[in-house]
């Protein structure tokens, strides 16, 4: 048998987690008669960005809208008497590997192209593809192997206001962390704006009062993985810098900001948070831990 006719191909692909699964695209009779799961993507079109590329298959293979990170990875396998169209041939593919991710309420995800290398598009348990249940390619196996959340760390400011037995509190929506749940008002500092000056601003926008802000109590961090609000599979690092704030006599908060992380914001009675009838966050019982140490040692 004489040479077979050399291929080499260059591809673009993403990881795309949600908790304990993984979105992957099963390849098509075309492709292989045998069951095969592989990572959403596919070939490069002549002058086409990869970055392009990647999120245009995705949203051939699956129907759904994705966004990819900054880096890459590389694979290249050779395949030297690989099945193509019909005949035998010499293959070389290039695969770029991106982090990718898509909303949180994105619909299932379905098929669009017709006739295509992939039949199928679900999002697979994790355990299934480790452990082997679910026969996928060796990229997506490489690719999993080499793959690390992307790592976000977050500095935001947050006011402790306490008055007639009551802490000021704001409900977080369904398009933050820990939806229904309440948390001290506040959040992040934007690029070059002072802590105080954040937290006046984030608590006039969740509150809708102005606040006097006072010592700062102590310095809070959270460090969790998983889904992000966005759809990405994130290792996230929260730093509170938390703050001893007061508003005027009478004032009634309301949320002002439209389509935030923040759906309500009432004065809560200390006796809930303390019996846990009331869902809040562990920096609230943390900053009210601080105050009640503060104000014991000044009793002293």
């Amino acid at each position: 048998m004489g040479k077979l006719p050399k291929r080499q191909r260059v591809g673009a692909y993403a990881v795309i987690l949600r908790d304990d699964r993984i979105l992957l695209s099963r390849l098509s009779a075309r492709v292989t008669s045998d069951e095969l799961w592989t990572l959403p993507g596919g070939g490069l079109e002549h002058g086409e960005d990869p970055r392009d590329a990647v999120v245009r298959e995705i949203r051939e293979e699956t129907g759904l809208d994705a966004e990819v990170g900054d880096n890459a990875r590389v694979y290249s396998a050779h395949l030297p008497a690989a099945w193509r169209d019909g005949r035998r041939i010499d293959a070389h593919a290039l695969r770029i590997v991106y982090d990718g991710w898509v909303p949180v309420d994105a619909p299932a995800p379905r098929v669009l192209e017709v006739d295509g290398s992939t039949a199928e598009s679900a999002w697979v348990a994790l355990a299934g593809v480790l452990d082997g249940t679910v026969p996928v390619a060796p990229l997506v196996l490489e690719a999993l192997r080499d793959h690390q959340p992307f790592q976000m760390q977050r500095v935001a400011a947050y006011a402790l206001v306490v008055r007639d037995e009551c802490v000021l509190l704001t409900r977080i929506s369904e398009r933050g962390f820990h939806s229904g749940s309440w948390t001290l008002p506040g959040g992040g500092i934007a690029h070059g704006e002072s802590p105080r000056a954040a937290l006046v601003r984030e608590v006039e926008e969740e509150c809708g009062v102005l606040c006097t802000v006072g010592d700062l109590l102590d310095v809070h961090d959270l460090h969790v993985g998983g889904t992000a609000p966005s759809g990405r599979n994130e290792d996230f690092h929260a730093v509170h810098l938390l703050f001893e704030a007061d508003v005027p006599d009478g004032a009634e908060p309301r949320v002002v900001e439209l389509d935030g992380t923040t759906d309500a914001a009432e004065w809560v009675p200390l006796a809930e948070v303390e019996a846990g009838s009331r869902p809040v966050l562990e920096v609230v019982h943390h900053a009210l831990a601080v105050r009640l140490a503060r104000q014991r040692l000044r009793s002293r």
